[in-house]
Parts: C-alpha cells; structure tokens; sequence
C-alpha cells in the first residue's frame, strides 16, 4: 500500500473500526466528536466527495494519511503499515464492510441455523459447541439483504462473517465472555464484578471460538479484540486479571500487540508459539481438523483393503477346496 491507495481510503470507514460514528451528518458531509481530545460537541467534520478532514476546535485537518498519523502519533510509514492490517473495502475489494451512516438495519438475530453458515463454521473447524456465543443476523444494506455469523461487543456492535463477507455492524469495541465448558448464552458478555483472576486475549473472534473449541477445562474470561486500533480499551480492562494469556496473531499487528500489553502486564504469558506455523489459532485449528480427516480417510480406505484382501483370500481358498475336492472324484 502506498500513499494514493490510503488516501482513497474512506475516512468513515476508518473512523468506523477505530469505534467513531458521526453524531450528525448529510451526502456531503459527517460530523463527529473529536478523535484526537474528548469534547462536549461535534468538532471534526468530514467533507465526503473530497475524502478530507477538518478539526475546527485546532483549525488543522488533511487526508486519511494524516489522521492515522495524528491520531496513532506516527510517521507515514508507521500509518501505511497500519492500514496494510486492517481490512478495508477500498483497498481489499472482495470485501466489503459496512459504512459507519445508517443506510442498513438490522431484519433479525436468531440462533445460528443456516445450513450455508453451520458449513461455514465447520470449514473454520469450528462445531455446535461454538453456538451459544453467536447468533445468525440477517441485515440488509443498500436494499440488498444478506446473512451471516454475528458475534457480539460490549457496546452491542457486531462482527459479521460469512464464507464471502467481512464487516461489522454499528460500534466497535472489545467483546468480553465469560467461559466454561457449561456456558450456556452469549448473554455472558456481560462481566459482573466478580470476575475471573484468569483471561485469555485473541485478536479476532473466530480464534476465541477455535479456543472455545479445543478446550475442556479452561475456566475464565476471553477478551476479543475485534480491532488492534482498540488495544487500548483492552489494556484498561486487563488489569484485574492475575493470569493473562495471549493468542495474537503470529503477523506484525499481532505481535505488536502482544508487545503493548506485555510492557504494561509483564507476568503475561504469549502462547503464540503453539501454533507458530499459522497466522493464528484458527488457521491452526483448521490445518489440524483437516489432518485429522485425512488420517481417518486413509485409516478407511486402509480398512476397506484389509477386508477386501480377507474376502479374496477365503474365495481362493474356496476355489482350492473345490478342485481338490473334484481331484479326489476322479481318482
């Protein structure tokens, strides 16, 4: 990525995964509070047909380059490298988030039943044992209705997935569980006081259900990112715990976080080098169910071999009895 192609990125959809929407706004242009210093009112406005910024309350503004530089406090490059980890429509154009203005809504949050989804989940390695923290949405955006797996933050935001599509709905934050094998709801996504001393942090909610998955005894919280640009919220609310441990993703924005929090929590424990020949948990959960199908079809196929050379065998003996048989006739 370059320059051009960041600028050409929309700074709503930016905006939108670092969890800001606009209090106001038209086709031309969106206002929001300030990003940069918490303010009573709306001062940073966006001009959407020519994709700039402007912070009235400092009179500075710029393209998108400029505010991830002001905003993370880094240089161009820092910003290009970024944006190279985030998945962002204009850039990856398989893709295709949901703008952070309100011409979507959701039609309904059911439990997960589409069979195109439960086909999904079991090509990610995932099982029913997933269920309960994940709900089927259906939503439309632009008059075209689509469904997919849904996963819920804390600020009732959602992740969206499905074989085609990658986006989120509404806000973005960090989603909190509580865990065990017995959970039953979603609904623990609401912590009480009470919490855990134990918490595990993924990166991306599909390698905290590949965690889910492959556990039988883990009691304690998960807390899932859903965007590295939030690790700052997820620094604030790690510091109950007394056991943290880390499963980011083995790239440059996974390691880096997994840095950022062991400077602030130095008894955390990174245990990205379980599955250090993945990008992360669920690519390793993935790669495992597939060897795990392979060995089961050659362990078959071998099966059927050994029956089939068990059935040739007795015809051959079969057939030796019986001519011996009308040997002895003769003589």
């Amino acid at each position: 990525m370059n320059c051009k192609q960041l600028n050409s990125i929309e700074l709503e959809e930016v905006l939108a995964i670092l969890g800001y929407l606009p209090t106001r706004q038209n086709e031309k242009e969106a206002w929001y509070p300030n990003p940069f210093t918490p303010e009573n009112q709306a001062s940073f406005k966006i001009d959407k047909p020519k994709n700039l910024w402007y912070l009235f309350s400092e009179g500075i503004g710029g393209t998108t380059t400029d505010f991830i530089q002001k905003y993370f406090q880094i240089s161009v490059k820092g910003a290009l490298e970024w944006a190279s980890n985030q998945n962002f429509s204009s850039f990856h154009q398989q893709t295709k988030p949901i703008k952070s203005h309100p011409n979507y809504h959701i039609d309904k949050i059911m439990d997960i039943a589409h069979p195109n989804l439960i086909l999904y989940l079991h090509e990610r390695g995932l099982s029913e044992k997933v269920y309960p923290f994940i709900k089927e949405l259906w939503f439309t955006i632009e008059n075209k209705q689509l469904y997919a797996v849904g996963f819920k933050n804390r600020s009732d935001g959602w992740e969206l997935r499905n074989v085609f599509y990658k986006g989120a709905l509404n806000k973005k934050d960090i989603t909190l569980l509580r865990f065990s094998p017995e959970t039953e709801s979603i609904s623990t996504n609401i912590i009480n006081k009470e919490a855990h001393q134990k918490v595990a942090v993924f990166e991306g909610f599909t390698d905290a259900l590949s965690f889910i998955e492959m556990q039988k005894s883990f009691r304690g919280d998960l807390l899932v990112l859903n965007s590295t640009a939030i690790i700052k919220r997820a620094i604030d609310v790690l510091i109950p715990y007394s056991e943290i441990s880390l499963f980011l993703d083995n790239d440059k924005s996974g390691r880096d976080c997994t840095n950022t929090i062991l400077k602030s929590f130095p008894y955390a424990k990174d245990f990205s080098h379980l599955y250090a020949d993945h990008k992360d948990l669920n690519h390793y959960l993935t790669a495992k169910r597939q060897r795990q199908a392979l060995s089961a079809k050659i362990a078959g196929n071998t099966t059927q071999k050994e029956a089939g050379s068990k059935i040739q065998k007795e015809d051959c003996k079969e057939e030796t009895n019986r001519k011996k048989k009308g040997m002895r006739r003769r003589m």
